[in-house]
């Protein structure tokens, strides 16, 4: 079979026919008289097996030794192109969400472009000084991907950085929230911790939603973060969570802040917050640390019912709790 039809027949053009003996990895079984080459069904055979191989990413050199070389063990090639497919979709990977970080920017011009391009280099540079101008840059009207706020924000270990990068995303569009949401499904807690502590100073019902569902976070500084700032926003479901700190020590003052600050909003509300609290305080598993945390956290919550709760405190056999019960009566009066 000549040249023209084994191009025609394999798909492979002549002159890559060419190319492939000039690198010696074909070549034809004969010639014709006028000096024409000819291929033989063994030949073509090897051009379909040369076609297979390259399909596969290998180079033309490594093909030719896996053709030719009969000790030659394919296990370490295939390992390494596997290797090399991870790093080249990863690479893409990075390109396309680069792209569409550029597009979601909504650039007018190619400065706009650059612009973002600079940003998203400055958001992930090793540089915590750099990482922080890029987040405040935002103040000044330059396009920024929420996107990629999002993730440096999820990342940043940097406490001033993670700082200025919340309160970056506090300006941003109101996506920004569904967004950080996603990071509380990391199985990593300290994302989680992130997520959740950039939904606190988030504005708005969406963060408030996404608040709600880290009540059941797994990770009780998840869960307190979410509580603390639901009390802020006088949502009394976060007071079962709220006393939980104060019986774990876990930031106990500042949940005992947000339980007075939810007392005041209403006389059912105070009450609730009593019973609950006097409910700890007796249960017989809850130990004496906890139980003068529990009495403390009495302090402010007005009404009657707080007022009598601590009129029996003050005759509790333990005297810690018992003393911290007459001192808040006196206070009250």
């Amino acid at each position: 079979m000549l040249i023209g039809e084994v191009a025609k027949q394999s798909g492979v053009s002549a002159r890559m026919l060419r190319h492939y003996e000039s690198l010696g990895l074909i070549q034809p079984s004969q010639r014709t008289d006028s000096g024409y080459r000819e291929y033989s069904g063994k030949d073509i055979q090897r051009i379909f097996h040369i076609e297979s191989l390259r399909s596969l990413g290998l180079s033309l050199r490594d093909i030719g030794r896996a053709l030719d070389d009969a000790d030659f063990t394919p296990a370490a090639l295939v390992g390494d192109l596997i290797r090399q497919t991870h790093d080249r979709i990863a690479t893409e990977t990075e390109l396309l969400t680069r792209l569409r970080r550029i597009d979601a920017a909504d650039p007018t011009d190619w400065h706009d472009v650059l612009t973002v391009v600079a940003l998203l280099q400055a958001l992930g540079s090793h540089n915590p000084g750099t990482r922080q101008r890029a987040a405040l840059s935002t103040a000044h009207g330059t396009p920024v991907p929420v996107e990629a706020l999002v993730e440096a924000a999820l990342s940043e270990t940097q406490p001033n950085v993670a700082g200025t990068l919340r309160w970056a995303l506090a300006q941003a569009p109101d996506d920004a929230p569904a967004l950080l949401a996603k990071g509380l499904g990391s199985p990593l807690p300290a994302v989680r911790r992130r997520a959740v502590q950039a939904l606190a100073e988030m504005p708005g019902d969406q963060a408030t939603t996404h608040l709600h569902d880290a009540l059941t976070d797994p990770d009780p500084q998840v869960r307190g973060q979410a509580a603390l700032a639901l009390g802020t926003r006088g949502k009394t479901t976060a007071i079962p969570t709220l006393i939980d700190m104060i019986v774990a020590g876990q930031n106990d003052t500042d949940a005992a802040d947000a339980l007075s600050e939810l007392a005041g909003e209403d006389t059912a509300t105070a009450d609730r917050i009593t019973t609950r609290l006097v409910d700890h305080l007796v249960h017989p598993t809850t130990q004496p640390p906890a139980r003068g945390r529990l009495t403390q956290a009495l302090a402010d919550i007005p009404g009657t019912t707080a007022a009598q709760a601590l009129v029996q405190l003050s005759h509790d056999e333990d005297p810690a709790v018992s003393l911290t019960a007459m001192y808040l009566l006196q206070a009250r009066t």
